[in-house]
């Protein structure tokens, strides 16, 4: 069994910053790319925030380039968002997804519970 916790949303004022955390525990004998993903108020869609490859190639969504970082530490299966200059429209819950490769040699996709993120004044 395979969880991913995420952590580190709040209530942040326009121009400020946040940390996410993914953490990923359980079965695990290697994680593949690792993800970030925006659920904005009103909308039923997730839309890729920024995603993180095993060697740390990166690719981020042009609304967040120059603003987000995206990183990770393999060795605590975990992932971070790091958030600057953050505005109201960053405002959602933010979810970690991944695929995960048990010891048994399946793969299967995985999401977090999700953390709110709220940039208002």
């Amino acid at each position: 069994q395979v969880q991913l916790v995420e952590s580190g949303g709040g209530l942040v004022q326009p121009g400020g910053s946040l940390r996410l955390s993914c953490v990923a525990s359980g079965s695990i004998f290697s994680i593949n790319t690792m993800g970030w993903y925006q659920q904005a108020p009103r909308k039923e869609e997730r839309e890729l925030v920024a995603t993180i490859t095993t060697i740390g190639s990166t690719n981020y969504a042009d609304s967040v380039k120059g603003r987000f970082t995206i990183s990770r530490d393999n060795a605590k299966n975990t992932v971070y968002l790091q958030m600057n200059s953050l505005k109201p429209e960053d405002t959602g819950v933010y979810y970690c997804n991944t695929i995960i490769r048990s010891a048994r040699g399946y793969e299967n996709p995985y999401w977090g519970q999700g953390t709110q993120v709220t940039v208002s004044s």
